[in-house]
């Protein structure tokens, strides 16, 4: 029987990349896992390597560090085993952008959105020209809601989303699935890291239901997956009215209602 593919995941140490973690291995897949936390990154594989009996791999590193981040880039090049990449490594930044500091705004873009492109770009090319793999970038709905309140994290989510439908415009063609998750308000350590009281947060969800919620649009090929979405119809609607939007656009004359003389 063909071995099932092997998947990296990052931010797997806790939260949503441990359940994937979790998931894939109960699923027959090996793994690499990333994150910070040596110690927790080894727990988790031991355990899931007597429960699941696959073969788990740990890769320590903090993605906003070039060195680290070059490490994870050359495994997703010269890994061929690795056909799925979980992007999932991110962090959230609480206070209003005047109150925050400068380096905490970059190192937070730094995580969410240069270390996601760089892991992508570094392991598209090989899924294309073998024909298949995936790619999942896991963003938030918060990157459709600027009235949330969390400009750079939601700027950051909302560039995972274009991100991951551009790159399915051009992949999946050449037989690479890509999809974006978007989980609402979830169950992790984000919160607290990010120096909110997780105590304050009604109605989080479960982060095992959204990723088993996740697991199923990827199951079906999903571009956009949103768990909490309860009405569907809602983000076709959205995605028509985007395209009816861009009918509009006849960039070789200014709009009438942008003429001067009227």
């Amino acid at each position: 029987m063909t071995p099932l593919s092997t998947v990296l995941i990052t931010g797997a140490s806790t939260g949503i990349g441990a359940s994937y973690a979790e998931r894939f291995a109960h699923r027959g897949h090996d793994l690499v896992l990333v994150a910070r936390d040596h110690t927790r990154l080894e727990a988790l594989a031991q355990r899931l390597r007597e429960e699941a009996g696959v073969g788990v791999d740990i890769l320590p590193a903090d993605l906003t560090l070039a060195d680290d981040l070059a490490t994870v880039e050359s495994r997703l090049r010269e890994d061929t085993r690795i056909e799925i990449l979980i992007n999932n490594a991110g962090a959230a930044l609480s206070g209003q952008f005047v109150d925050q500091s400068t380096e905490a705004v970059a190192q937070l873009v730094s995580l969410n959105t240069v270390a996601l492109v760089r892991l992508a770009s570094a392991i598209a090319p090989r899924l294309a020209a073998a024909g298949k793999g995936s790619i999942v970038n896991v963003g938030s709905v918060v990157g459709l809601a600027p009235e949330y309140g969390m400009s750079v994290y939601g700027a950051t989510k909302a560039f995972a989303l274009f991100l991951s439908q551009g790159l399915s415009l051009e992949l999946s063609p050449k037989g690479v699935y890509v999809q974006a998750v978007l989980p609402a308000g979830t169950r992790t350590e984000i919160w607290g890291r990010a120096g909110i009281d997780i105590a304050t947060l009604p109605d989080l969800m479960d982060v095992d239901e959204l990723v088993d919620a996740a697991l199923v649009g990827f199951d079906r090929k999903e571009l956009v997956t949103i768990p909490a979405l309860h009405v569907a119809a809602r983000w076709n609607a959205l995605d028509v009215a985007r395209q009816m939007l861009l009918a509009d656009i006849k960039q070789a004359n200014v709009a009438e209602h942008y003429r001067p003389d009227l």
